[in-house]
């Protein structure tokens, strides 16, 4: 086969994958959860293989334990988080009264803000702007609460991602041993050695980085908890959970949390300062204990290029989109590398390439 033809069959595989992407998906969210799940405990099985357990027996306990803490997880926590949901909905007018007298001195030193009152045409685009964020607040809670589908789609997820997370992770090792029987012979050697970088760099980001999501989320919502923050639960757990997405999660939720506090507890300096001081704590624990613990310092994925992909798979595909992204981002990361390599090792780039250490 020439390059050509090469070429042409991997352009053709790649829009024949965004069109499946596209086509459906809809129903891809389940069989994409059972497949991460598979993913992320298939260590967990080979070591159970290794001490005797067969595969079937090592997949149903590992299965069946993932599930019950998952239950007991959601029984835990939902209950909670609902809760606190409700409340801090019920205290959204509070909280924007206070805000408002908070700000109105300050910007009245600035602004002649019954001159902007009686002007008319500030009047009308004020209450246009307000006119459809009521409409966008009424369609979310139609999208929310008319859930028939979403019901539906809910129980889908619940009864079909166990499923496929069991049959994938009891054949795992069968399904790669396949797919490495399909690749070109000609090719089979480097295909595995840039497979084996992509696996490096999806088992440092996916396995680890879930791990210190979920370490982040227990941290941040039980000490905020502890100070008394209203809804410092809810705070915390979102933003352990959003904390894969780099900066973006410490920074979202310290926002909301020093907000909490200064609507709460002013003028107590010391609460505000435990709060403030929690989210310190949690940077010192991700930056200086989880991440290299846990993620380790080779995994090779910008954060720039993280946040990229995760915008661009949400934009394209929604929820599942979010979801495949890392992945993505992993692949097209060590192929571009692979690229450039093989470009400095090239006639194109000159006589002395540098020395590149694999990354």
């Amino acid at each position: 086969m020439t390059l050509k033809q090469q070429l042409k069959f991997w352009v053709i595989a790649l829009v024949a994958f965004v069109l499946f992407l596209v086509l459906l998906s809809n129903i891809l969210l389940p069989f994409v959860l059972g497949m991460g799940v598979a993913y992320f405990l298939d260590p967990v099985a080979d070591r159970l293989e290794e001490k005797g357990m067969s595969r079937t027996a090592a997949t149903a306990l590992i299965i069946g334990m993932f599930l019950i803490l998952v239950n007991i997880a959601l029984i835990l926590i939902v209950p909670i988080l609902i809760e606190q949901v409700l409340g801090f909905m019920d205290n959204v007018p509070e909280y924007y009264e206070n805000i408002r007298n908070f700000l109105l001195p300050i910007i009245d030193r600035f602004v002649d803000l019954p001159a902007w009152r009686q002007n008319e045409e500030f009047n009308d685009t004020v209450g246009q702007y307000i006119g459809e964020m009521a409409k966008k607040l009424a369609s979310f809670s139609e999208n929310i609460v008319g859930g028939g589908l979403a019901f539906v789609n809910l129980i889908t997820l619940l009864v079909i991602s166990p499923v496929v997370a069991f049959y994938l992770l009891r054949d795992w090792d069968h399904i790669v041993e396949r797919i490495d029987g399909w690749l070109p012979k000609k090719h089979a050697k480097q295909i595995r050695m840039l497979a084996k970088r992509i696996d490096d760099v999806l088992a440092g980001f996916v396995r680890g980085q879930s791990l210190v999501c979920l370490i982040l989320a227990a941290y941040y919502g039980l000490a905020l908890m502890f100070t008394g923050l209203e809804f410092g639960f809810l705070i915390g757990i979102i933003t352990g959970l959003i904390s894969f997405i780099p900066f973006v999660g410490a920074i979202i939720g310290f926002i909301a949390s020093v907000g909490v506090a200064l609507i709460q507890f002013w003028p107590d300096y010391i609460m505000i300062g435990a709060v403030v001081g929690i989210f310190i704590v949690g940077q010192i624990l991700e930056g200086y204990v989880l991440v290299p613990n846990l993620v380790g310092g080779k995994v090779g994925l910008h954060p720039v290029w993280v946040m990229f992909g995760l915008l661009a798979g949400g934009s394209l595909f929604g929820f599942v989109g979010v979801l495949l992204a890392v992945p993505m981002a992993a692949v097209i990361g060590v192929l571009s590398r692979f690229a450039i390599d093989q470009y400095l090792q090239s006639p194109l780039y000159g006589d002395h390439p540098p020395n590149q250490s694999d990354s």
